[in-house]
This record gives structure tokens, C-alpha cells and sequence, in this order.
């Protein structure tokens, strides 16, 4: 049986636990979680799978600034409501739902009442302020969790729940242009690419240099051209979004752009932008960033016809195995999206 490493009591080995970031830098462990009974206008939910997204790696790498500790990550969360709260009408006990990386906003700050939630000044974030997904077991405001169609498994939904609907949000802040750039070709880069493909879109894919297999990936997927983000793409770019957290891609795609183009720098987090000159900046184009996401993102994202095909290349690992999966992430072993399972 495992051992509580606070109490050093003998747990049962069918109790709720959670892989928990106690200091960022260090790696998580395995340690009982006592979630307890939802909130008045939370549920509960018994989590199916949880997606490792590369925002989790810079909150346990320290990236971002710790904002609880201990915390739980994750925010790719499915699951099936085992409790609800007073006052709840929607979702009821049994039901499967989302719970993504907003996890409330406080209704009363400029960004709220102008319907731009995703801005709010007091948030609730999943995995970040609020425990995640990292776990068995998971609370969440009822009025911010998803709903999910039917009939996909689980660990082919939980990466839709960040990768998908910030990819979604990025692709809409990019325009309706014909030739699409994606700097840093993962979890969310791979979605996009089914939906812009399935939009008419041509599609430009730039990894890592010498990654091959991820390029050999990206046209498999209907990519037009595959290359490094050191390469340029054989024509001018109408748009391109940059979901590596790589500050020098900006000069560097901001150059590919055709005037007027848009470039979208999607991630929460992004190492320090190269000065450049004013030229490539000129004739209008633009340099946008997307912060968090919206309800109205998943509701758009999940109803959307081109989205309704898309497939998550998944690779799943048992939830004591969060470690390795984000080691994984973070050296780019894998294809697609990974998804821990408990």
C-alpha cells in the first residue's frame, strides 16, 4: 500500500491521490489527495484522462510564477461527474465533461462585462490557481466546465480541451488567409492543421531543425511543405501562428509574411523576442498574441462542422508516469499530444 509521505500513514490503495508539484523544478509525486465534497455551484468529477500540455511544463519547470503550492497541474481534463454541488442544474451525476484551462472569472472586472473572459483580471485557472487533472479526482465550477460530443474515447478528447480550443482561438485571430504558417509542429499544431486543411487552407509546417520523422508527420497529416523553422517556405505566408516558446521565431516568420499578414503568438509563455528591424514590420503587417480561451471557444470548437474529424495522435501513460511524460514533452519524444490515464 502507498504511503502518505506527510503523515507517513499506510493509504488504501482505492483512495483518491494525485501526482502534486511541491516546489517548481523539482518532480512530482505521488501523494494521497483529499478532495472532498464539491462547492456550492461545483462538481466533482472522476477524471478519465488528463492531456499533458506544454503549459503544465512551464508551470512545473517554473517558468510561469507559482501560484499555490502544493498544486495538482493539469488542464486537458475529462471526466464523470461523481458529485454535484448545491445550486447546480447542469451536468448531472454520470455525465461526462471537460474541464478546461479557465476555470472561472470574477463577472465584474472591464474584461467580464465587455464578454472578454478570457482577460478577466481575477481568473481561475485549472492546474495553475485551481488543482487539475493530475489526479483521480477533480472539482470544478459547473458553469465553466464543457460539454463533450459522444462517442469519443476519453484520451482522444483530453487533448482538445487546451491544444484544440487554443489552437482554435489562434486559428480565428490568424484570419481567413489561403497560406498558413505553424512554427513548432505539436499537440495544438496537429489539430489546427486538420481543421485549416479541412477549411481549404494550405498549410506550412516548421519543426525543430533536423527533425525529420515530425515533418514526415506534418504532410501525413496534409501539410503542402514540411521543413525547419530555419528554412524559408517556398511562397509568402498569409498568416502564421508560432506555438513554440521561442522568442527568436518571431523576426524570423514575421519575415516569411506577405504584406498585410498576421502573425499569432499562441503560447502563455515565450522566451524573449530578438530586436529587429521596422522593415519587416511594415506594410501592415501585425503581431497578435492570444491569452487563455473563452466558453464561447469551446462551444464554437465542439459544434464547428470542420472540427468534427479531427483525430488526436495520442500517446497515453499511466498517471504515476507524469514525470516521464513530461520529460517527454519537453525533449519532443513523441507525436501529437500525450494523455495521462489513472
Amino acid at each position: 500500500m502507498p504511503v502518505d509521505p506527510q503523515k507517513g500513514l499506510i493509504v488504501p490503495p482505492d483512495a483518491p491521490w494525485a501526482m502534486v508539484l511541491r516546489r517548481p523544478g523539482q518532480a512530482l509525486s505521488r501523494e494521497p489527495f483529499h478532495v472532498g465534497n464539491p462547492l456550492p455551484g461545483e462538481v466533482r468529477l472522476r477524471v478519465e484522462a488528463c492531456g499533458v500540455c506544454r503549459t503544465d511544463l512551464h508551470v512545473v519547470d517554473g517558468e510561469l510564477p507559482p501560484m499555490r503550492s502544493p498544486a495538482v497541474p493539469g488542464h486537458e481534463i475529462v471526466g464523470r461527474v461523481d458529485a454535484v454541488g448545491e445550486g447546480v442544474t447542469w451536468p448531472g451525476a454520470g455525465e461526462r465533461v471537460g474541464v478546461p484551462w479557465l476555470g472561472g472569472t470574477c463577472h465584474v472586472c472591464d474584461y467580464c462585462l465587455e464578454g472578454r473572459e478570457n482577460l478577466c483580471d481575477a481568473p481561475e485557472l485549472t492546474g495553475y490557481t485551481r488543482h487539475g487533472g493530475y489526479a483521480t479526482h477533480v472539482t470544478a465550477r459547473a458553469d465553466y466546465v464543457v460539454a463533450l460530443p459522444p462517442g469519443r474515447p476519453p484520451v482522444a478528447m483530453a487533448p482538445l480541451l487546451c491544444a484544440g480550443l487554443i489552437g482554435w482561438r489562434s486559428l480565428r485571430r490568424a484570419g481567413y488567409g489561403l497560406r498558413l504558417g505553424l512554427y513548432g509542429f505539436g499537440a495544438s499544431a496537429h489539430i489546427v492543421l486538420q481543421i485549416a486543411r479541412a477549411q481549404g487552407r494550405d498549410i506550412f509546417a516548421f519543426t525543430r531543425p533536423g527533425d525529420v520523422d515530425t515533418q514526415r508527420f506534418a504532410r501525413s497529416l496534409g501539410a503542402c511543405w514540411a521543413g525547419s523553422s530555419l528554412d524559408a517556405p517556398p511562397t509568402p505566408l498569409d498568416a502564421a501562428i508560432i506555438f513554440a516558446p521561442d522568442g527568436a521565431l518571431v523576426p524570423r516568420a514575421l519575415g516569411h509574411l506577405r504584406k498585410g499578414g498576421r502573425l499569432v503568438c499562441a503560447g502563455i509563455h515565450m522566451s524573449d523576442i530578438p530586436s529587429f528591424a521596422y522593415r519587416p514590420l511594415w506594410h501592415e503587417r501585425e503581431i497578435v498574441s492570444v491569452a487563455n480561451l473563452t466558453r464561447d471557444d469551446a462551444r464554437t470548437f465542439f459544434t464547428a462542422p470542420e472540427c468534427a474529424d479531427v483525430a488526436c495522435t495520442t500517446t497515453a501513460y499511466r498517471l504515476e508516469q507524469a514525470n516521464q511524460a513530461l520529460d517527454d514533452l519537453r525533449h519532443g519524444r513523441f507525436e501529437g499530444a500525450a494523455v495521462l490515464v489513472p
